[in-house]
Protein backbone atom coordinates (compact mmCIF):
# COMPACT_ATOMS: atom_id res chain seq x y z
CA UNK A 1 0.00 0.00 0.00
CA UNK A 2 1.21 3.24 -0.46
CA UNK A 3 0.18 5.47 1.73
CA UNK A 4 -0.77 9.02 1.92
CA UNK A 5 1.31 9.56 5.14
CA UNK A 6 3.62 7.17 6.64
CA UNK A 7 4.09 8.55 10.18
CA UNK A 8 6.43 5.58 11.41
CA UNK A 9 8.64 6.22 8.02
CA UNK A 10 8.63 9.71 8.66
CA UNK A 11 9.42 9.16 11.93
CA UNK A 12 12.62 7.29 11.97
CA UNK A 13 14.40 9.85 9.68
CA UNK A 14 15.42 11.23 12.48
CA UNK A 15 14.39 8.56 15.39
CA UNK A 16 18.12 8.74 17.43
CA UNK A 17 17.29 12.63 17.71
CA UNK A 18 13.93 11.70 19.44
CA UNK A 19 14.98 9.12 21.76
CA UNK A 20 17.80 11.30 22.89
CA UNK A 21 15.56 14.40 23.51
CA UNK A 22 12.84 12.50 25.12
CA UNK A 23 15.43 10.82 27.37
CA UNK A 24 16.67 14.42 28.31
CA UNK A 25 13.39 15.49 29.38
CA UNK A 26 12.57 12.02 31.25
CA UNK A 27 16.01 12.69 33.13
CA UNK A 28 15.47 16.10 33.88
CA UNK A 29 12.14 15.53 35.50
CA UNK A 30 9.88 18.23 34.40
CA UNK A 31 7.42 17.65 31.98
CA UNK A 32 5.60 20.74 31.52
CA UNK A 33 6.02 24.38 31.49
CA UNK A 34 10.17 23.81 31.71
CA UNK A 35 13.14 24.94 29.15
CA UNK A 36 12.23 22.68 26.36
CA UNK A 37 8.82 24.55 25.66
CA UNK A 38 10.87 28.24 26.03
CA UNK A 39 13.33 26.57 23.71
CA UNK A 40 10.61 25.90 20.97
CA UNK A 41 8.58 28.79 21.67
CA UNK A 42 11.61 31.02 21.23
CA UNK A 43 12.86 29.21 18.27
CA UNK A 44 9.63 29.05 16.35
CA UNK A 45 8.82 32.46 16.92
CA UNK A 46 12.38 33.07 15.33
CA UNK A 47 11.56 30.92 12.28
CA UNK A 48 8.08 32.11 11.71
CA UNK A 49 8.83 36.12 12.20
CA UNK A 50 7.11 37.12 15.26
CA UNK A 51 7.85 38.61 18.78
CA UNK A 52 6.02 35.80 20.56
CA UNK A 53 4.79 32.35 20.21
CA UNK A 54 2.51 30.78 22.94
CA UNK A 55 2.29 26.96 23.03
CA UNK A 56 -1.05 25.65 23.55
CA UNK A 57 -2.78 21.98 23.38
CA UNK A 58 -4.23 22.15 20.04
CA UNK A 59 -4.93 24.22 17.30
CA UNK A 60 -8.35 24.40 18.15
CA UNK A 61 -7.24 26.12 21.26
CA UNK A 62 -4.98 28.57 19.39
CA UNK A 63 -7.97 30.40 17.08
CA UNK A 64 -10.42 29.63 20.31
CA UNK A 65 -7.79 31.81 22.39
CA UNK A 66 -7.03 34.34 20.13
CA UNK A 67 -10.67 35.76 19.61
CA UNK A 68 -11.23 34.78 23.31
CA UNK A 69 -8.24 37.39 24.15
CA UNK A 70 -9.80 40.12 21.62
CA UNK A 71 -13.01 40.00 23.96
CA UNK A 72 -11.46 40.13 27.13
CA UNK A 73 -9.41 43.41 25.60
CA UNK A 74 -12.79 44.66 24.79
CA UNK A 75 -11.99 44.59 20.92
CA UNK A 76 -14.77 42.06 20.35
CA UNK A 77 -18.14 41.52 21.70
CA UNK A 78 -20.63 39.02 21.69
CA UNK A 79 -22.29 39.02 18.43
CA UNK A 80 -18.94 40.57 16.29
CA UNK A 81 -18.63 38.80 13.06
CA UNK A 82 -15.73 37.35 11.54
CA UNK A 83 -15.36 36.67 8.04
CA UNK A 84 -14.61 33.17 7.60
CA UNK A 85 -14.06 31.22 4.19
CA UNK A 86 -16.87 28.87 3.65
CA UNK A 87 -14.47 26.15 2.63
CA UNK A 88 -12.64 25.23 5.96
CA UNK A 89 -12.81 22.22 8.56
CA UNK A 90 -14.77 22.63 11.16
CA UNK A 91 -12.57 23.72 13.74
CA UNK A 92 -12.05 27.00 12.17
CA UNK A 93 -16.19 28.09 12.42
CA UNK A 94 -16.07 26.19 16.07
CA UNK A 95 -13.14 28.76 17.20
CA UNK A 96 -15.59 31.45 16.25
CA UNK A 97 -18.87 30.16 17.64
CA UNK A 98 -17.23 29.23 20.93
CA UNK A 99 -16.50 32.60 21.39
CA UNK A 100 -20.46 33.66 20.77
CA UNK A 101 -19.11 35.60 17.79
CA UNK A 102 -20.79 35.03 14.38
CA UNK A 103 -19.12 33.65 11.08
CA UNK A 104 -19.76 34.43 7.72
CA UNK A 105 -19.07 32.58 5.14
CA UNK A 106 -17.02 33.24 2.38
CA UNK A 107 -17.03 31.21 -0.99
CA UNK A 108 -13.37 30.67 -2.45
CA UNK A 109 -12.28 30.32 -5.84
CA UNK A 110 -12.45 27.30 -7.27
CA UNK A 111 -8.77 28.02 -9.03
CA UNK A 112 -6.70 28.47 -5.05
CA UNK A 113 -9.27 26.58 -3.34
CA UNK A 114 -8.42 29.42 -0.59
CA UNK A 115 -10.98 32.43 0.18
CA UNK A 116 -12.14 35.36 -2.86
CA UNK A 117 -10.51 37.95 -1.83
CA UNK A 118 -12.73 39.75 -4.46
CA UNK A 119 -15.75 38.76 -2.22
CA UNK A 120 -14.67 40.22 1.01
CA UNK A 121 -15.73 43.74 1.43
CA UNK A 122 -19.56 42.62 0.22
CA UNK A 123 -19.60 40.57 3.05
CA UNK A 124 -18.30 43.47 5.77
CA UNK A 125 -21.18 45.04 7.90
CA UNK A 126 -20.74 47.39 10.87
CA UNK A 127 -20.55 44.15 13.39
CA UNK A 128 -17.24 42.78 11.30
CA UNK A 129 -14.22 42.71 13.46
CA UNK A 130 -12.10 40.22 11.52
CA UNK A 131 -11.25 38.41 8.72
CA UNK A 132 -9.88 34.83 9.53
CA UNK A 133 -8.05 33.38 6.65
CA UNK A 134 -7.20 29.47 6.30
CA UNK A 135 -4.04 28.55 4.45
CA UNK A 136 -5.87 25.22 3.41
CA UNK A 137 -3.79 22.24 2.34
CA UNK A 138 -0.69 24.23 2.69
CA UNK A 139 -1.94 26.97 0.02
CA UNK A 140 -0.96 30.50 0.85
CA UNK A 141 -4.59 32.41 1.19
CA UNK A 142 -2.76 35.43 1.95
CA UNK A 143 -2.89 38.68 -1.19
CA UNK A 144 -1.88 42.32 -0.66
CA UNK A 145 -5.28 43.63 -0.77
CA UNK A 146 -6.19 41.75 2.36
CA UNK A 147 -3.86 44.00 4.09
CA UNK A 148 -5.22 47.25 2.64
CA UNK A 149 -9.01 45.63 3.52
CA UNK A 150 -8.36 45.38 6.75
CA UNK A 151 -6.88 49.16 6.93
CA UNK A 152 -9.78 50.56 5.33
CA UNK A 153 -12.23 48.78 7.36
CA UNK A 154 -9.85 48.62 10.51
CA UNK A 155 -10.14 44.84 11.05
CA UNK A 156 -7.86 42.41 12.39
CA UNK A 157 -6.38 39.63 10.16
CA UNK A 158 -5.99 36.15 11.64
CA UNK A 159 -4.25 33.57 10.17
CA UNK A 160 -5.05 29.65 10.69
CA UNK A 161 -2.04 27.94 9.71
CA UNK A 162 -2.78 24.65 10.84
CA UNK A 163 -1.62 23.49 7.21
CA UNK A 164 0.77 26.02 6.63
CA UNK A 165 4.20 25.56 8.48
CA UNK A 166 6.72 26.83 6.28
CA UNK A 167 4.77 28.60 4.02
CA UNK A 168 5.03 32.15 2.73
CA UNK A 169 4.18 35.36 0.72
CA UNK A 170 7.15 37.65 -0.59
CA UNK A 171 9.38 35.92 2.12
CA UNK A 172 6.96 36.77 4.87
CA UNK A 173 5.73 33.47 6.72
CA UNK A 174 2.37 32.58 6.78
CA UNK A 175 1.77 33.15 10.74
CA UNK A 176 3.26 35.79 10.29
CA UNK A 177 1.50 38.08 7.95
CA UNK A 178 -1.69 38.95 9.86
CA UNK A 179 -2.38 40.39 13.66
CA UNK A 180 -2.20 36.72 15.04
CA UNK A 181 -2.08 33.25 14.20
CA UNK A 182 -2.86 29.80 14.79
CA UNK A 183 -0.21 26.77 14.18
CA UNK A 184 -1.25 22.56 15.09
CA UNK A 185 1.64 20.24 15.57
CA UNK A 186 -1.11 17.39 14.88
CA UNK A 187 0.96 14.52 13.99
CA UNK A 188 0.47 14.25 10.81
CA UNK A 189 1.14 18.25 9.58
CA UNK A 190 4.16 19.19 8.21
CA UNK A 191 5.71 19.81 11.69
CA UNK A 192 3.62 17.58 13.64
CA UNK A 193 4.35 16.52 17.19
CA UNK A 194 3.74 12.61 18.88
CA UNK A 195 0.42 13.89 20.17
CA UNK A 196 -1.89 17.25 19.93
CA UNK A 197 0.19 20.56 20.05
CA UNK A 198 -0.14 23.83 18.84
CA UNK A 199 0.70 27.56 19.10
CA UNK A 200 -0.23 31.08 18.39
CA UNK A 201 2.19 33.33 16.74
CA UNK A 202 2.07 37.43 16.78
CA UNK A 203 3.83 40.66 17.33
CA UNK A 204 0.72 42.06 19.81
CA UNK A 205 2.42 42.02 22.87
CA UNK A 206 -0.36 42.54 25.11
CA UNK A 207 -2.05 39.76 23.04
CA UNK A 208 0.38 37.05 23.93
CA UNK A 209 0.10 37.80 27.71
CA UNK A 210 -3.37 37.75 27.69
CA UNK A 211 -3.62 34.35 25.73
CA UNK A 212 -1.04 33.17 28.28
CA UNK A 213 -2.57 33.97 31.09
CA UNK A 214 -5.55 32.50 29.51
CA UNK A 215 -4.07 28.96 28.56
CA UNK A 216 -3.31 28.71 32.13
CA UNK A 217 -6.64 28.70 33.93
CA UNK A 218 -6.21 32.40 33.37
CA UNK A 219 -3.66 33.17 35.66
CA UNK A 220 -0.42 35.34 35.21
CA UNK A 221 0.72 34.68 38.92
CA UNK A 222 0.52 31.58 40.35
CA UNK A 223 -2.94 30.96 42.22
CA UNK A 224 -3.93 34.25 41.32
CA UNK A 225 -6.95 34.06 37.96
CA UNK A 226 -7.09 37.20 36.82
CA UNK A 227 -9.34 35.42 33.74
CA UNK A 228 -12.08 32.58 33.66
CA UNK A 229 -9.03 30.43 31.56
CA UNK A 230 -8.63 26.87 30.12
CA UNK A 231 -5.68 24.35 30.53
CA UNK A 232 -3.91 23.94 27.26
CA UNK A 233 -0.79 23.95 27.52
CA UNK A 234 1.64 21.05 25.41
CA UNK A 235 4.25 18.40 27.14
CA UNK A 236 7.97 18.99 27.49
CA UNK A 237 8.43 16.12 25.33
CA UNK A 238 6.31 17.23 22.48
CA UNK A 239 7.94 20.44 22.58
CA UNK A 240 11.74 18.77 22.39
CA UNK A 241 10.59 16.93 19.40
CA UNK A 242 8.87 19.77 17.43
CA UNK A 243 12.21 21.70 18.07
CA UNK A 244 14.19 19.21 16.09
CA UNK A 245 11.72 18.51 13.46
CA UNK A 246 11.55 22.36 12.98
CA UNK A 247 15.56 22.08 11.80
CA UNK A 248 14.45 20.16 8.65
CA UNK A 249 10.73 21.67 7.90
CA UNK A 250 12.02 23.45 4.77
CA UNK A 251 14.01 20.19 3.57
CA UNK A 252 11.06 18.14 4.37
CA UNK A 253 8.57 20.65 2.44
CA UNK A 254 10.75 20.96 -0.64
CA UNK A 255 11.19 17.01 -1.23
CA UNK A 256 6.87 17.60 -1.30
CA UNK A 257 7.59 20.44 -3.57
CA UNK A 258 9.58 18.43 -6.07
CA UNK A 259 6.82 15.52 -5.54
CA UNK A 260 3.83 18.26 -6.09
CA UNK A 261 5.81 19.04 -9.09
CA UNK A 262 6.08 15.79 -10.66
CA UNK A 263 2.27 15.56 -9.97
CA UNK A 264 1.51 18.64 -12.16
CA UNK A 265 3.68 17.18 -14.66
CA UNK A 266 2.49 13.86 -15.07
CA UNK A 267 -1.09 13.69 -14.01
CA UNK A 268 -2.84 13.24 -17.62
CA UNK A 269 -6.27 12.05 -17.10
CA UNK A 270 -8.88 14.59 -18.45
CA UNK A 271 -11.20 12.81 -15.53
CA UNK A 272 -9.27 14.65 -12.86
CA UNK A 273 -8.68 18.15 -12.70
CA UNK A 274 -5.58 20.15 -10.34
CA UNK A 275 -5.97 23.27 -8.69
CA UNK A 276 -3.98 26.04 -10.13
CA UNK A 277 -0.39 25.91 -9.94
CA UNK A 278 0.86 28.16 -7.49
CA UNK A 279 4.82 28.81 -6.63
CA UNK A 280 6.58 26.96 -4.01
CA UNK A 281 7.20 29.70 -1.61
CA UNK A 282 2.95 30.06 -1.42
CA UNK A 283 2.09 26.07 -1.22
CA UNK A 284 4.37 23.81 1.29
CA UNK A 285 1.69 20.81 0.55
CA UNK A 286 0.65 19.65 3.26
CA UNK A 287 -2.15 17.78 1.28
CA UNK A 288 -2.27 17.51 -2.45
CA UNK A 289 -5.76 17.94 -3.72
CA UNK A 290 -7.07 16.39 -7.00
CA UNK A 291 -10.97 16.98 -8.19
CA UNK A 292 -12.69 14.48 -10.10
CA UNK A 293 -16.82 14.39 -10.98
CA UNK A 294 -16.84 10.17 -10.47
CA UNK A 295 -14.18 10.76 -7.09
CA UNK A 296 -15.89 7.86 -5.26
CA UNK A 297 -14.86 5.60 -7.96
CA UNK A 298 -11.99 6.97 -8.33
CA UNK A 299 -11.01 6.37 -4.73
CA UNK A 300 -12.69 2.51 -4.81
CA UNK A 301 -9.96 2.22 -8.00
CA UNK A 302 -6.50 3.58 -5.89
CA UNK A 303 -7.67 1.56 -3.23
CA UNK A 304 -7.84 -1.30 -5.40
CA UNK A 305 -4.81 -0.53 -6.55
CA UNK A 306 -2.95 -0.28 -2.92
CA UNK A 307 -3.29 3.94 -3.16
CA UNK A 308 -4.30 5.35 0.08
CA UNK A 309 -6.21 8.28 -0.35
CA UNK A 310 -8.65 10.56 1.91
CA UNK A 311 -11.76 13.02 1.51
CA UNK A 312 -10.51 17.32 2.37
CA UNK A 313 -13.43 16.82 3.82
CA UNK A 314 -16.78 15.27 2.54
CA UNK A 315 -19.29 17.38 4.20
CA UNK A 316 -18.58 21.60 4.31
CA UNK A 317 -19.18 22.99 7.87
CA UNK A 318 -22.54 24.56 6.81
CA UNK A 319 -23.96 21.08 5.84
CA UNK A 320 -22.85 19.76 9.18
CA UNK A 321 -25.51 18.68 11.48
CA UNK A 322 -24.00 20.84 14.16
CA UNK A 323 -24.53 23.67 12.13
CA UNK A 324 -28.03 23.13 11.31
CA UNK A 325 -29.61 26.32 11.34
CA UNK A 326 -27.30 27.18 7.92
CA UNK A 327 -28.04 23.66 6.40
CA UNK A 328 -30.28 25.56 3.92
CA UNK A 329 -28.00 27.82 2.73
CA UNK A 330 -26.10 27.73 -0.38
CA UNK A 331 -22.06 27.74 -1.04
CA UNK A 332 -22.08 26.29 -4.76
CA UNK A 333 -18.43 26.44 -5.11
CA UNK A 334 -17.40 25.80 -1.95
CA UNK A 335 -19.70 22.20 -2.01
CA UNK A 336 -18.05 21.66 -5.56
CA UNK A 337 -14.94 21.32 -3.71
CA UNK A 338 -16.15 19.33 -1.13
CA UNK A 339 -18.41 16.82 -3.39
CA UNK A 340 -14.89 16.41 -5.96
CA UNK A 341 -11.72 16.63 -3.62
CA UNK A 342 -9.84 13.58 -3.18
CA UNK A 343 -6.45 14.19 -1.24
CA UNK A 344 -3.88 11.15 -3.13
CA UNK A 345 -0.25 10.30 -1.32
CA UNK A 346 1.69 13.55 0.03
CA UNK A 347 4.86 13.49 2.19
CA UNK A 348 8.36 13.76 2.32
CA UNK A 349 9.43 9.65 2.38
CA UNK A 350 7.42 8.61 -1.19
CA UNK A 351 9.86 7.32 -3.84
CA UNK A 352 9.98 7.68 -6.97
CA UNK A 353 8.66 4.81 -7.94
CA UNK A 354 5.45 5.35 -5.66
CA UNK A 355 5.10 8.39 -7.51
CA UNK A 356 5.46 6.87 -10.82
CA UNK A 357 3.13 4.30 -9.74
CA UNK A 358 0.06 7.12 -8.42
CA UNK A 359 0.22 9.10 -11.89
CA UNK A 360 0.17 5.60 -13.73
CA UNK A 361 -2.64 4.60 -11.77
CA UNK A 362 -4.30 7.87 -12.13
CA UNK A 363 -4.07 8.17 -15.68
CA UNK A 364 -5.47 4.40 -15.92
CA UNK A 365 -8.83 5.62 -14.73
CA UNK A 366 -11.90 5.55 -16.90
Amino acid sequence: MIKLLDLQAITNMHSDEYKKAVSRVIDSGWFLQGNEIKKFETDYAQYIGTKHCISVANGLDALYLILRAYKEQGLMMDGDEIIVPANTYIATIISITRNKLVPVLVEPTWENLEIDIDKIETAITPKTKGIMIVHLYGRVAYDDKLKDICKKYRLKLLEDCAQSQGCAWKGIKTGSLGDAAAHSFYPGKNLGAFGDAGAVTTNDSELASIISALSNYGSQEKYIFKYIGINSRISEMDAAVLDIKLKYLDDDNKQRQRLAAYYYSNIANPLISLPKYIDDENNVYHQFPIFCERRNELQKYLNSNNIQTLIHYPIPPHKQECYKKWNDKSYPITEKIHAQELSIPMNQKISQDEAFEVVRVLNSFK
